[in-house]
């Protein structure tokens, strides 16, 4: 039985977005830096999904939050 999680595009961008807000990861870094957070036999599926949503494991981790909301003026 296969106990792996499943990454869907919703739940890498949670993902992202709370490595982002916990100061561990840059906007500005690369989605392929979201590895070293991810267990390496499931990075594989976070990349087919990546790839299926159009993103580069080059792209920019902001471009993969896209629109966030500020409350704070």
């Amino acid at each position: 039985m296969d106990t792996a999680v499943k990454y869907d595009i919703e739940v890498i961008k949670d993902e992202a977005r709370q490595l982002v807000n916990k100061g561990v990861v840059s906007r500005q870094a690369p989605i392929y830096a979201l590895c070293k957070y991810i267990p390496g036999r499931e990075w594989i599926c976070v990349e087919l999904e990546l790839e299926k949503n159009d993103f580069l494991l080059r792209d920019k981790i902001i471009d993969l939050l896209g629109r966030e909301d500020w409350y704070e003026d």
